[in-house]
């Protein structure tokens, strides 16, 4: 993955995570999962990539004095916090100025991302020159993967497919599909959000399966006049993130199988000293 990673930790205005709560940490980015906290799993794949730089947008303004990882150090200077937005859209925003392109979207709780289904995601949107794309896991392969793992999936014509929580952004002027998250996050889960963002046709298509997926965001991509496209991976894991106690314990079970994976050295700069996590602190706004 050549370019920037941005690594959505934000929490919705006025609300308390179960599972911080739960654990007793200030954000749920930072529930122990595997022996370490949840974001740091995504770090260690992202600091395995070819990405130069790797953001991560929060609200907790002390997120890398709690992190207490071994992959901040590791990171050095790749590694950039930024004060995350009220929004989705505008926390992706906030650092298309300073990002280099492309620039691939995951949350902190995508800790079974990997740093091979990272390069899977660029290969593919290489391969169907699109300006965007969201990653996607077939079902047969969540399954697989785990049983419990995933409940939700999305039936097209063609192929059942659950989100990997990944989105690829080709270039700056691909950011304007992400205006359809605007609203916050649970973007499928409100019918309205999604007229406004595809239209009414394409929200029938979409919620229902009619047609086959490539043929449907084909028809989104009109609408949005962004050519985006469903970018399927091999690896139905990515598809699990962490919202319950549930999918905590699966993801827990998964990473134990896979053996523990060391973080990664960057191969891109010295890391830096220890106390320079304070200077990356929240060292770009908005």
């Amino acid at each position: 993955m050549t370019g920037s990673i941005l690594i959505l930790a934000g929490r919705r205005s006025g609300a308390v995570d179960a599972l911080a709560a739960a654990y007793g940490v200030a954000d749920k980015c930072l529930v122990p999962v595997a022996g370490r906290p949840m974001i740091a799993h995504v770090l260690n794949s992202a600091a395995a990539s070819d990405a130069g730089q790797i953001f991560v947008s929060t609200h907790h303004l002390g997120l890398l004095a709690d992190l207490q990882d071994p992959i901040v150090k590791l990171l050095g200077n790749r590694l950039v916090v930024v004060p995350a937005a009220g929004n989705l859209a505008d926390s992706v925003l906030g650092v298309a100025g300073v990002a280099r392109f492309p620039l691939l979207i995951t949350t902190a709780d995508n800790c079974l991302l990997t740093p091979e289904t990272i390069a899977e995601i660029e290969a593919e949107a290489a391969r169907l020159d699109v300006e965007a794309g969201v990653a996607l896991a077939r079902r047969e392969d969540v399954l697989a993967a785990h049983p419990e793992g995933q409940r939700r999936f999305y039936e097209f014509s063609d192929v059942a497919v659950s989100n990997c929580n990944a989105y690829w952004i080709g270039h700056p002027g691909a950011l304007k599909a992400t205006e359809a998250f605007r609203g916050g996050g649970q973007f499928i889960k409100k019918p309205f959000r999604v007229m406004q963002a595809f239209g009414l046709v394409n929200m029938l298509r979409f919620r229902f399966g009619l047609g086959p997926i490539h043929h449907i965001f084909a028809r989104i991509s009109r609408h949005l006049k962004v050519e985006i496209a469903p970018l399927l991976v091999s690896n139905g894991a990515t598809a699990i993130d962490v919202d319950n106690e549930r999918s905590l314990r699966v993801t827990d079970a998964l990473i134990a199988r896979r053996g523990t994976v060391s973080p990664l050295a960057s191969s891109h700069e010295t890391p830096a000293e220890p106390d320079a996590a304070d200077e990356r602190q929240l060292a770009v706004t908005r």
